[in-house]
């Protein structure tokens, strides 16, 4: 039950890129994690796009566009293996969207947020950890 969120400036992405980093962040997300490719695990896996206005958000140098990408994962679902590869493939999926190279890596942050085990809550029940192993062992027993 992972949730992505890229904040960016409005117009920091191309329009091929604005079109599709959802879906392609989510599934990023999802491949790190090491869910199973189904229906009921990609519609757990919430991908939010904040667009800030223009001047919202620069540095003490410049005004050049930066990117924030947040992740936020039960507690234990990312090895420090998992954590390295998220956030590089995230980094890669933002810069290709935006149009930029890997030399523009610095200005993506990657941030990622482990929701300590029984403070997640969906459904009206908390989810644990445990939970969401199992429902993914049997999911893939099931194809």
């Amino acid at each position: 039950m992972p949730m992505i969120r890229l904040t960016a400036p409005t117009g920091s992405l191309s329009e091929e890129g604005r079109a599709a980093i959802q879906r392609d962040l989510a599934a990023v997300l999802l491949r790190w994690e090491g869910a199973p490719d189904t229906a009921f695990f990609r519609a757990q896996a919430w991908s939010y796009l904040v667009e800030l206005p223009a001047g919202a958000q620069i540095t003490a140098e410049d005004d050049a566009p930066r990117f924030l990408v947040e992740v936020t994962v039960p507690q234990g679902a990312l090895s420090e293996r998992r954590k390295a590869g998220l956030v590089e493939e995230a980094t890669r999926t933002v810069l290709a969207a935006a149009g930029l190279g890997r030399a523009d890596a610095p200005r993506v942050w990657v941030l990622v947020h482990e929701q300590p085990d029984g403070t997640w809550g969906a459904g009206g029940s908390v989810i644990r950890y445990a939970d969401l192993v199992a429902m993914a062992k049997e999911q893939r027993t099931d194809a």
